[in-house]
C-alpha cells in the first residue's frame, strides 16, 4: 500500500487540511493517489467520497492561497457567460466562467491549483483569466444547469434529418474505463433519454410518460401521485425518442401498430440498479410510452415507515404470522398495494418457510422467494400458477390479483388447508372487498371462514417538514370535514407552502389504511347475505376507522393537509 504513495508530496491544500486537523495524513495520501488514478482533482474527490465537506475545503483553500471565496447564491445564474466557453471545456476542467471585467475573465474553481483550466479558458476566450474560489457542491449544481441548458438548446436546434444516422443500439456492459464505449453516448437523443431517466430517479418519480400529440411532444413525471410536465422536445424527435426507448427495452422497433411490454435495467453504480417496466401504446400521432420505475429498495422499507397506526400495525403483524387464512389488500392502481404485500413477504421470509408468488408482472425481485410471471397468452394464468403452487409444498402463497371466480376459489381452498394466502383486489373499501368476492360467485361460508384480514389503502402526499405552515380554520369547517366536536381545538392544522426541497409543498407519501379484521359478527352478516354497508356499519361499531377517518388522523399528526385528504378519500 505504501509504494504507490511514496512519490506523492503533500503540499498546498492537502497540507493545509492536515494542519487544520480536518483530515489525517494517511487518508490525504490515499485521496491524492486515488484522485490521480481517476484523473480528477483532489477537491472533487474529497467531496464526492464524503471525506471533507465543500465549505470546509473552500475556507481552507481561501486561506492557503489567498483567493477570494465567492458565493454562487449571490449571483443571478442568467448572468454567467457560459455561452462563450464550450460545454466540453467546462466539464473537462470542472470550472465555470463567472464574469468579465474589461479584458479579464474571472473563472470559478473549487481548487485554486487547477491552473490548466485557467490556461485553456485564456486560450479560447482571448482574455486574461483569474481564479475565483467557490464551494465544490455549488459548482457542481451550476455545471449541471449549464449542461442541461446547452443540451436543450442543442435538441431544439436539431432538424429531423440530423438523426438519420444515429446508432440506437443498447449500450453494452462495457467497463467504464474503456474510452471507446462512450461514443454512443455522444448522440443527442441517447443523452436526452439518459438524462430524463436519471432526472426521474433523482426526483423520486414513480412513472414517466412520453406523449406525442399533433403539434407538440411532452414528457411528464408522476411525483407523489401527481403528473407534471418536465420537458417538451421538438415534435419531430418523437419517433426517435420512442425508437431509443424500444431498443433499450428490447422491443420490436418495427412494430408500431400493436402495444408492447418490456423492461430496462439502468445501472447507477456497481451496487445499485433500477428497473423500468416499459409499455408502448399506438396513439393517433405516434407511440405513447409509459415507464414505471421499480426500485428494489421500496420493497424493503419496513412496516414502520408505511404509515400504519399502532393498532393497525398490530392487526397486520398478527394476520401475516398466522399459519393459514387469507389477507387481502385492496385499492386503486398506484395505491401501494404491491409495496404492502412485499413488506409482508419480507417480514415472513425466513429459511423455514416456502414462499411462492404469481404476479403480472413480477415488479421487484425478492431473494429467497419463488416468483412466477403469469402469461395468459401461454396458458399460465393466476389460477394455473396457484394450482401448481399447491403441489410444491408451500407455506405462503402470494397471488398478484384475484380477478375471477376460478382464482378466488383456489386461493380460498389454499387458505382453508393450512396455507397463508396474500392477494389484492380492486375495490374502494374493505367491506366492498368481501361483497365483491360474493358477487364473483364465492360461497359466503367459505369467505367467512377463510379471510383473516382486509386492508384498504390509499397514498397521500406528505407535507414538507421544512416549509409547511400552520393555519387556523373555523370549527364548522373542521366538523364538516369529519372531525368530532370534542377533537376541534386540540390539534394544529398545516397547509402546503413550497420550497426548494419539495414539490408544491409536499415531499414523499404516506399510507392511509382501513384495516378490518373479520369478526364472527361480520362473518354472520356475510352468510346472511348482507351488503357492504351492513359490513361497514358493523366494522365501525367494532372501532375500525374507515379510510377518511384514518386520513384525518394524519392531519391531526401534521403529516398531511386537509386538502390532500379530501383529494385522496373523496369525502
Amino acid at each position: 500500500m505504501a509504494a504507490p504513495q511514496s512519490n506523492i508530496v503533500l503540499s498546498g491544500l492537502a497540507r493545509r487540511l492536515i494542519q487544520d486537523g480536518v483530515i489525517d495524513e494517511p487518508i490525504a495520501l490515499d485521496a491524492l493517489s486515488s484522485a490521480q488514478k481517476s484523473k480528477t482533482n483532489l477537491v472533487p474527490y474529497l467531496v464526492e467520497n464524503g471525506l471533507v465537506d465543500s465549505i470546509t475545503i473552500a475556507n481552507a483553500a481561501s486561506l492557503e492561497f489567498g483567493v477570494p471565496l465567492f458565493d454562487f447564491n449571490s449571483m443571478d445564474p442568467e448572468q454567467i457567460p457560459s455561452s462563450s466557453i464550450s460545454e466540453n471545456l467546462i466539464t473537462k476542467h470542472h470550472a465555470v466562467p463567472l464574469f468579465k471585467r474589461g479584458k479579464r475573465l474571472y473563472v470559478a474553481v473549487s481548487d485554486p491549483t487547477n491552473l490548466s483550466a485557467l490556461d485553456e479558458f485564456k486560450f479560447h476566450s482571448g482574455l486574461t483569466t483569474e481564479a475565483v474560489l467557490v464551494e465544490e457542491s455549488k459548482l457542481n449544481q451550476v455545471i449541471e444547469r449549464i449542461i442541461e441548458e446547452k443540451e436543450n438548446e442543442e435538441l431544439g436546434d436539431f432538424d429531423d434529418t440530423d438523426f438519420d444516422n444515429l446508432d440506437l443500439e443498447t449500450v453494452d456492459d462495457t467497463p467504464e474505463d474503456d474510452d471507446d464505449a462512450s461514443g454512443a453516448d455522444d448522440a443527442p437523443i441517447v443523452r436526452f433519454v439518459n438524462k430524463i431517466l436519471l432526472d426521474a430517479i433523482k426526483k423520486g418519480a414513480s412513472d414517466l410518460h412520453f406523449e406525442p400529440y399533433e403539434k407538440r411532444y411532452r414528457v411528464r413525471f408522476r411525483i407523489d401521485g401527481i403528473l407534471s410536465e418536465v420537458s417538451g422536445p421538438p415534435i419531430n424527435l418523437g419517433t426517435r425518442i420512442a425508437a431509443r426507448l424500444k431498443v433499450m427495452s428490447k422491443l420490436d422497433i418495427s412494430e408500431k401498430r400493436q402495444p408492447q411490454d418490456g423492461r430496462i435495467k439502468l445501472k447507477l453504480s456497481k451496487n445499485k440498479a433500477i428497473d423500468f417496466r416499459v409499455s408502448t401504446l399506438p396513439t393517433l400521432f405516434g407511440e405513447k410510452i409509459v415507464m414505471r420505475i421499480l426500485d428494489p429498495t421500496s420493497a424493503q422499507l419496513g412496516i414502520d415507515v408505511l404509515g400504519y397506526e399502532p393498532e393497525q400495525k398490530e392487526l397486520f403483524m398478527e394476520a401475516i404470522h398466522k399459519p393459514q387464512g387469507m389477507v387481502l389488500v385492496t385499492g386503486p392502481t398506484g395505491s401501494g398495494k404491491t409495496v404492502s404485500l412485499y413488506t409482508a413477504v419480507n417480514i415472513i421470509n425466513t429459511p423455514e418457510r416456502n414462499i411462492s408468488t404469481a404476479e403480472d408482472p413480477v415488479e421487484i425481485n425478492l431473494e429467497g422467494v419463488n416468483q412466477v410471471n403469469v402469461n395468459p397468452k401461454q396458458g399460465l394464468t393466476f389460477a394455473t400458477a396457484l394450482r401448481a403452487f399447491l403441489r410444491q409444498d408451500p407455506d405462503i402463497v402470494l397471488v398478484g390479483e384475484i380477478r375471477d371466480l376460478e382464482t378466488a376459489e383456489i386461493a380460498i381452498k389454499a387458505a382453508q388447508t393450512g396455507h397463508l394466502v396474500l392477494s389484492t383486489l380492486h375495490t374502494n373499501s374493505a367491506p366492498e372487498t368481501l361483497t365483491r368476492m360474493v358477487n364473483m360467485g364465492v360461497a359466503p361460508f367459505n369467505l367467512a371462514t377463510s379471510v383473516n384480514l382486509v386492508i384498504a389503502q390509499r397514498l397521500a402526499r406528505r407535507l414538507c417538514e421544512k416549509c409547511k405552515n400552520g393555519v387556523t380554520l373555523p370549527n364548522e369547517v373542521l366538523i364538516d370535514a369529519g372531525f368530532k366536536e370534542e377533537e376541534v381545538g386540540t390539534f394544529q392544522i398545516f397547509e402546503p407552502v413550497g420550497c426548494d426541497s419539495c414539490t408544491n409543498g409536499y415531499k414523499g407519501r404516506v399510507g392511509i389504511y382501513q384495516v378490518m379484521k373479520l369478526s364472527e359478527e361480520m362473518g354472520r352478516i356475510i352468510m346472511e347475505g348482507g351488503n357492504a354497508i351492513d359490513i361497514g356499519d358493523q366494522s365501525a361499531k367494532e372501532g375500525v376507522n374507515d379510510l377518511h377517518r384514518s386520513a384525518l388522523l394524519k392531519v391531526k399528526q401534521g403529516i398531511t393537509s386537509l386538502e390532500e385528504v379530501n383529494r385522496v378519500t373523496q369525502h
